[in-house]
């Protein structure tokens, strides 16, 4: 079994990264021809308000105005107001009390636009809309589609009634966003969270035993004090009865399905399985579950890994997992692999007939979910970062004892699960591609032969 990632500690973003988000979003903007952007966020889609001003709104809602010229207001709720000196992006405050929440005073005798107008967006011609989610529709015109609440988008455009808006997400995340590459001070940053759930996932698997509940196993995944970046899983038998997504009292029982999450920041691992030693403890019409599905879902999973290169499209990664893992037998519909960062999935390149770029700095997480009738659930999701030979150089100098922890996992991979790696490939934490199916079995895992 891999090794508890020990002495973890936060790597926090650098003022010189925080002024290359803003730069690089800013010739972004310019190479559009859009005279402002106006950033959303609320506690689950603040990723890209966060990219730019280093926290998120908590309980409240927030815009971010980003004028061309680099001008920059926060438009914030009661309890958020007071961030604005402490944001990372020098900004002017606005106080909107309507992004407060219900019942809060919302002393004010301006109306949502007149308040939206002190940003100073009345005369703008072209200007971006950015929520979280860049739409690939095929047949809505994606471009005039709107992930803001209505009162919004409806005071936005009563403040600037001249100029044409699109939703301009792709400025932040896709092919060519600013988030799609990351520096070796973001890696570093995102490590802590990988880390975090890599610890929580080997420590619930190793406490796993008959007769423990969902809330016992459960508790060794959460970490820290930090916040999760998804619903913590764990669990046994059944998932969702009566819709509960959360662990309960329900205890294991031999023979049960398992399934276990765990996701902060920069990364998530999931496993699933059964809480057996052995095939003969597994239902009859369940023990052929390592051949008809661990095996060649284990078998994509090292495909994956050895194959994914820097300059590859991600149509070519996604034709190769449907050749190893035909969904037509398998049952997956995502996407076999997908970007994260402050949020769990971020976007992801690989789709069919993508002719998007895999690009160094891209932070994956390996992410294939196979649906097989009549078996449980298999999951050995975990996260890697492409680097090329000057971003590991960079990530060699400036933060070596990531760089030691990296790779002692790529020599674990390779030596020990016996996934070749290419040196591009770097995993961010050690539970990546440590797969048992049987979870009561904690002294054989899946290795690639």
């Amino acid at each position: 079994m891999p090794s508890i990632d020990n002495d973890i500690r936060p790597i926090q973003l650098t003022d010189e990264t925080l002024n290359n988000r803003k730069t690089k979003l800013l010739q972004k903007m310019t190479e559009e021809h859009l005279d402002a952007v106006i950033i959303y966020a609320d506690l689950e889609h603040g990723g890209n308000f966060e990219y730019l001003t280093g926290f998120v709104p908590r309980f409240e809602e927030a815009l971010l105005v980003l004028h061309a010229n680099g001008k920059a207001f926060l438009i914030l709720g009661n309890e958020n107001l007071n961030k604005a000196p402490l944001a990372r992006i020098k900004a002017e405050a606005i106080h909107m009390p309507q992004l407060s929440l219900p019942n809060q005073p919302m002393d004010t005798a301006l109306s949502i636009a007149q308040i939206l107008n002190q940003a100073q967006i009345d005369h703008a011609k072209s200007i971006g809309l950015i929520g979280w989610k860049k739409f690939t529709s095929s047949t809505d015109d994606n471009s005039v589609l709107y992930d803001l609440p209505y009162f919004l988008v409806e005071g936005l455009m009563e403040t600037s009634p001249i100029a044409q808006f699109k939703n301009a997400t792709d400025l932040m995340i896709g092919a060519t966003g600013v988030r799609t590459t990351n520096n070796e001070n973001e890696i570093a940053h995102y490590e802590f969270g990988a880390m975090l759930a890599g610890n929580g996932i080997l420590s619930a698997m190793d406490q796993l035993e008959i007769g423990k509940s969902e809330m016992e196993v459960g508790s060794y995944l959460n970490t820290a004090g930090q916040t999760p970046s998804v619903v913590t899983i764990m669990a046994t038998g059944e998932r969702f009865e009566k819709a509960n997504l959360y662990p309960t009292t329900k205890k294991i029982q031999l023979g049960d399905c398992i399934s276990m999450t765990v996701g902060y920041k920069g990364g998530l691992q999931s496993r699933g399985g059964y809480a057996v030693r052995m095939t003969e403890e597994l239902p009859e019409e369940e023990r052929a579950y390592l051949d008809r599905v661990a095996k060649p879902y284990f078998n994509a999973i090292t495909t994956w890994l050895e194959k994914i290169k820097i300059g590859r499209t991600g149509g070519e990664i996604y034709e190769l997992i449907e050749e190893v893992l035909p969904k037509e037998k398998y049952g997956w519909h995502l996407n076999p692999g997908h970007l994260c960062a402050d949020e769990e999935w971020l976007a992801s390149p690989i789709y069919p007939e993508s002719t998007e770029i895999i690009q160094s700095g891209m932070l994956f997480q390996l992410d294939i979910i196979p649906s097989v009738p009549g078996f449980s659930g298999v999951s050995c999701e975990g996260g890697i970062v492409l680097a090329d030979q000057n971003l590991r150089l960079r990530m060699q100098a400036e933060y070596p004892e990531m760089w030691t922890r990296m790779q002692a996992r790529r020599n674990y991979m390779i030596e020990t699960l016996g996934i070749h790696l290419s040196e591009e490939i770097l995993p961010m934490s050690n539970a990546t591609a440590y797969y048992r199916p049987y979870f009561l079995d904690k002294e054989s895992a899946f290795i690639n032969c």
